[in-house]
């Protein structure tokens, strides 16, 4: 029975649907534009640090598809760090477990000025399927303050990748110098 259904399924071939040829044009527009909005505001790229708050895994495995050679997170200006000291944005999955709280608030703080804070998922917008249960506190906005929320369960990378190019774009206005 079971060789059956392995000969039938190589018989039939790959049956994945093809993603869409995104416009080059478009591609190079867009990496320009954030380049651009990243250099006004930081004077450099964006670096981004992902933590897990205590998450099932699958907004990770997303994410980890925006550095894959099909999304090319990189040619965006946009990378990931391995350090909080270097990041510019926290990237937080997952509902605040009460074992991560000390260790998501910690992370916050050690990050330098200008930080943001991305809420990738249903579950680190407000506990997604673990809503309830005790072990959770909520969602990101029990522990820190978010400034993006990318909703998906999970979300796809190219959501990811667009909410993190709108908070770049929105945030790339210098702030005013306020005189005394």
């Amino acid at each position: 029975m079971a060789w059956h259904l392995i000969w039938q399924a190589l018989r039939a071939g790959h049956s994945t649907v093809a993603l869409p040829e995104p416009s080059e044009s478009e591609i190079d527009a867009l990496s320009a534009r954030l380049r651009d909005a990243a250099q006004r505001r930081l004077g450099r790229g964006l670096s981004i640090r992902q933590i897990d708050s205590g998450s099932c895994n699958g907004c990770e495995l997303e994410i980890n598809m925006t550095a894959s050679i099909i999304y090319d997170l990189e040619r965006f200006g946009l990378r990931f760090v391995a350090s909080p000291r270097h990041a510019d944005v926290l990237l937080v999955t997952g509902p605040v477990t009460r074992n991560m709280r000390e260790a998501l608030i910690s992370t916050w703080q050690a990050t330098p000025d200008p930080k943001w804070v991305v809420a990738i998922g249903d579950c680190a917008i407000d506990g997604g399927v673990f809503k309830g249960s005790p072990a959770i506190d909520g969602g990101i906005d029990a522990a820190l303050p978010v400034d993006l929320v990318i909703r998906g369960c999970p979300p796809s990378p190219s959501a990811i990748i667009t909410g993190l190019c709108a908070l770049i774009e929105a945030n790339a206005r210098p702030e005013r110098v306020r005189r005394i």
